[in-house]
């Protein structure tokens, strides 16, 4: 198998696409899509996103310290797409994409509410680091949608139809390969003897 070397680039697919809203006071609100976002640590909890200075989000999320971060799903991602090639500048996304704006009692701009989960942010530091800056943020509340909590009271967010983001497409996410420790997880002996896979 042949392999090419490339110069460096940003190959590391794929990523959540998430749509972050922002809000100066007296303003109306905004949202940009943002692929480039991730954990950053678990206690306390804290989430990163990049964002090119140049967006019109980066100076409100600059300017108020915060931001919500919005799960997409599929009934989501032509928004997600909308909001990722149009500026806030010249046009109302809220408006525009039939979105509705969510209170969250932890900061000021406001969630999705069409999304299935909104976690509201406190920016802790900004990083300059070249063509973005980097919003560090303590994670200070999360809301969900009960819609997807089972009856046994856990909250089914891989069933509601999450999307990623790779090399320039948007994918739902697929079919489930295993779950967090199965590699090492012993087999349970099937009634005819044999053991089972684990799932």
């Amino acid at each position: 198998m042949a392999k090419e070397t490339w110069k460096p680039g940003n190959m590391l697919y794929p990523v959540p696409a998430v749509m972050v809203s922002c809000q100066r006071p007296t303003e109306k609100p905004n949202i940009i899509t943002v692929a480039w976002a991730g954990t950053v640590c678990t206690n306390p909890p804290m989430l990163s996103i990049s964002v090119r200075p140049e967006r019109y989000s980066n100076g409100i999320i600059a300017e108020t310290g915060e931001f919500v971060v919005n799960l997409v799903t599929k009934d989501l991602v032509c928004a997600t797409d909308y909001c990722g090639v149009k500026s806030g500048r010249d046009v109302d996304k809220f408006d525009a994409m039939h979105l509705t704006p969510l209170n969250l009692p932890q900061v000021s701009a406001p969630g999705i509410a069409e999304s299935p989960v909104n976690i509201a942010c406190k920016v802790s530091q900004i990083l300059h680091l070249g063509s973005h800056d980097m919003f560090l943020a303590d994670v200070v509340g999360v809301t969900v949608d009960d819609s997807y909590m089972n009856e046994k009271g856990k909250f089914e967010l891989n069933q509601s139809g999450l999307v990623t983001y790779s090399h320039g497409e948007y994918f739902l996410l697929g079919k489930k390969l295993g779950s967090f420790g199965y590699s090492v997880k012993k087999q349970k002996p099937s009634k005819n003897g044999r053991k089972k896979k684990a799932k």
